[in-house]
């Protein structure tokens, strides 16, 4: 299941980067969304995949240029019936129409039950938070 958890992140972060159909896919129909970055109140009455991805779609406008990587060794804890976590490190990169690069690091911890995403929690500074760490 390990193999599972790492791919149900990696699709949550292609999806953070602008592939919304994989929405409907990874999310469950009703979840919960747990960020705890300045600013980030815009998700926390969010319960379905199609809003959340109104939400993405929105902070992409407000920050042209983002990108997201996942990073570090993920830890994985699933069962059979791909119920469990994933936590892993991600790196969020901006850049600036001017060339001026910002990198952000940041954690998610996505809480799945049959294989659909029910829960998130995630911690970063924001968009004024501290560069990624070099997970080398």
């Amino acid at each position: 299941m390990r193999e599972f958890g790492i791919e149900l992140f990696d699709k949550w972060t292609a999806m953070w980067n602008r592939d919304y159909d994989l929405a409907e896919e990874i999310m469950a129909p009703e979840f919960v969304l747990r960020y705890a970055q300045p600013g980030a109140s815009a998700y926390d009455d969010i319960r379905d995949p199609k809003a959340f991805v109104a939400q993405i779609q929105s902070f992409h406008d407000e920050v042209p240029g983002l990108s997201f990587a996942p990073d570090a060794v993920p830890v994985v804890e699933m069962d059979e019936n791909r119920t469990g976590i994933v936590v892993r490190p991600y790196r969020a990169r901006i850049t600036a129409p001017d060339g001026t690069i910002t990198d952000i690091s940041g954690t998610d911890m996505l809480r799945a039950e049959n294989g659909r995403i029910v829960e998130v929690w995630s911690v970063s500074g924001g968009l004024a938070g501290r560069s990624f760490y070099a997970s080398n």
